[in-house]
């Protein structure tokens, strides 16, 4: 197998999991639930959405992230750009998003996503963005609000970025949706 086709077949493969262990087994009306405490389906739709946005799209892309385009749409119209980055969840931010959009974005996030990997010389996945423009001048996200994802991202190649920010991020968060479906009494088996 090619690099590029496990790239995309991982790729792909969070966003299908998803579908089949989450979207299309907890209604809509219960992402915002919290069972046992942890953050909700909602927010983490939206943070692996995010991540993914940012790193992929900005970082190594620069292209703006498609929150903005996305952000009246989801409900976060004048919410900073660095909110839903950190990985608890603020309450306030999730209660305000258009749940009917919400996945709307995410699938956007995969489709741009998976276009910035085919689009991705192979060759040069040893190479280091400058993650603090991509994160700061494309994305607009202020250092000041997340020092620390400054710090994360600070002289990683791009490998990283492919390797955790879109697949091992996705797959992380997914586990945990997987367990507020569980803790929902959902779970198929």
């Amino acid at each position: 197998m090619e690099l590029r086709d496990w790239i995309l077949t991982e790729h792909d493969g969070v966003r299908t999991r998803f579908e089949q262990s989450v979207l299309g087994v907890v209604p809509l009306e219960l992402w915002l639930q919290r069972p046992g405490g942890g953050s909700s389906i909602a927010f983490l739709v939206l943070h692996t959405a995010y991540h993914q946005d940012v790193a992929l799209s900005s970082v190594l892309a620069g292209q703006p992230p498609l929150r903005e385009a996305w952000a009246s749409r989801l409900g976060l119209a004048g919410v900073p750009a660095d909110q839903g980055l950190a990985e608890t969840e603020p309450h306030e931010l999730t209660e305000l998003l258009s749940l009917d959009q919400l996945d709307g974005y995410a699938q956007a996030v995969t489709a741009r996503t998976r276009d910035v990997l085919a689009a991705l010389d192979v060759n040069g996945l040893d190479t280091v963005p400058e993650a603090a423009k991509g994160l700061g001048e494309v994305a607009g996200v202020d250092e000041a609000a997340v020092p620390w994802l400054y710090k994360m991202w600070d002289g990683k190649p791009a490998s990283f970025f492919v390797s955790w920010e879109d697949i091992g991020h996705g797959f992380n968060h997914l586990g945990e949706m997987v367990s507020v479906r569980n803790r929902l009494g959902l779970s198929p088996f």
